[in-house]
């Protein structure tokens, strides 16, 4: 029973367990990079610290060491690499210090060189260690977390729509990569705890070969359809002037039989075309390509001024896309383009017979009205979770079954100090501060 007991309770966790919408994993050929620049930020933290003078009497000896600046930081044997359940690890070895003080030493004896030489070695070791491990820290848990900070969780798209990257389960690391797997939803943003269940094929990561991959399942762009729709966003009106004039007249010849049958008052009214998205649309993701299915009611009418509209039309339409992505520093964008359109009624098949004149017209209309508002906006794309200052370059898109990757290099687009000073947490105690040296300082 209580095997049997166990067993339920496993597959009801697996079953509930979400699955994530975007995976990226960061290579050990990602390294070298990150670590030459955490090592040179850490080089200009130790530069900048403030080391407390050095003064006090031993027996006939007085000393005063003072105004001493760490002038030259060399990390020359260094590693950087993934270890598993511990994420990353750097290690440090044979680190030297070049520095510049000023000494006042006063003494009643002669041939004492060598003491004071281990004498100040000594002092120096000491106090050093005092500042250098505090600085050290403070970069790896406070500063180097600043910078994490700046990686989009739960943030705005536009004023319609959010984007949700939180991690489903704990990064997880390999010898040669750390893999990390998000939520990938989008949200309407008057709807905060708005939520699309994730029955899209898990995207997966198989390759190793540059610094970090991304992979998209069809859910990532499902979810952005969604809320758009939820949102209210997938519908365009054009009325009167708005209306191409070719199509304006092909629709008023089309329907010419209604219209001369209104009173007078209504004929020369200016004309309607609407266009409304019935239920989301959906992304379809093959080796060969993505496309977006969308169908959508159309409605033709006539608008006369201070009066109620009158109906001409409605009509059915089901449009396919081809969607092309981008990867162009952390922003993923799409470009849109119309491949399949065609028109019908739900009412009768001869009615959808006499709609083939306006299938052309209406797709024109599409591809030179509509087509270019919904690039503009899918153009402006969305970021992707990376810290700022750190960019793609040289992505390669490729397209799998329900699921697609991008494999790219990192760029450090601005310096990682630039970065962490920006976003540098306030009222935190800086370890650089100077400190009086413990009571003990003069029996070193």
């Amino acid at each position: 029973m209580a095997l049997f007991g166990a067993l339920f309770l496993a597959l009801l966790a697996g079953a509930q367990a979400e699955l994530p919408g975007c995976k990226i994993r960061i290579t050990s050929k990602a390294l070298e990079l990150v670590k030459q620049e955490g090592l040179r930020f850490l080089e200009q933290e130790l530069e900048t610290i403030t080391i407390p003078d050095l003064r006090g009497r031993e027996g006939h000896f007085y000393y005063n060491i003072s105004e001493v600046k760490v002038m030259e930081l060399q990390l020359t044997s260094s590693e950087l690499h993934f270890q598993p359940e511990q994420e990353l690890m750097l290690q440090i070895n044979n680190g030297s210090l070049g520095l510049r003080f000023r000494r006042q030493l006063l003494y009643w004896f002669l041939k004492v060189y060598e003491f004071l030489s281990m004498f100040i070695t000594s002092g120096m070791r000491f106090l050093l260690n005092q500042q250098i491990c505090p600085v050290l820290y403070h970069a790896g848990t406070v500063l180097l977390n600043s910078l994490l900070d700046t990686v989009p969780v739960r943030s705005a798209v536009d004023e319609l729509v959010g984007i949700d990257y939180s991690l489903v389960k704990d990064p997880v690391a390999s010898a040669s990569s750390l893999d990390m797997e998000f939520r990938g939803a989008f949200f309407p943003l008057a709807e905060g705890n708005w939520s699309l269940r994730n029955r899209a094929v898990e995207p997966q990561l198989p390759e190793e070969e540059r610094m970090v991959y991304v992979a998209f399942s069809e859910f990532f762009f499902d979810s952005a359809m969604e809320s758009y729709f939820q949102a209210g966003a997938l519908k365009l009106s054009l009325v009167g002037a708005k209306v191409p004039h070719d199509l304006d007249m092909l629709l008023r010849a089309t329907y010419f039989g209604n219209i001369i049958l209104l009173s007078p008052a209504v004929i020369d009214s200016p004309l309607k075309l609407e266009l409304q998205v019935t239920a989301p649309p959906r992304c379809t993701i093959k080796p060969s390509g993505t496309t977006i299915s969308v169908t959508a009611s159309v409605t033709i009418a006539l608008v006369p001024p201070d009066q109620p509209e009158v109906k001409l039309s409605s009509m059915t339409m089901d449009a396919r896309l081809s969607a092309k992505m981008a990867l162009q520093g952390k922003v993923l964008r799409t470009q849109l383009d119309l491949r399949r359109f065609r028109i019908y009624s739900n009412q009768s098949a001869l009615e959808s017979l006499a709609l083939i004149p306006l299938q052309a017209p209406l797709k024109t209309m599409l591809q030179i009205g509509v087509m270019p508002m919904l690039n503009e906006r899918t153009w402006r794309g969305v970021q992707i979770p990376l810290p700022e200052g750190i960019d793609f370059v040289r992505e390669v898109v490729t397209n799998h079954a329900g699921f697609l990757t991008i494999g790219a290099d990192l760029h450090f687009a601005k310096g990682l100090r630039e970065v962490i000073e920006k976003n540098r947490p306030a009222n935190t105690g800086d370890p650089r501060a100077p400190s009086a040296p413990p009571p003990s300082m003069a029996a070193v």
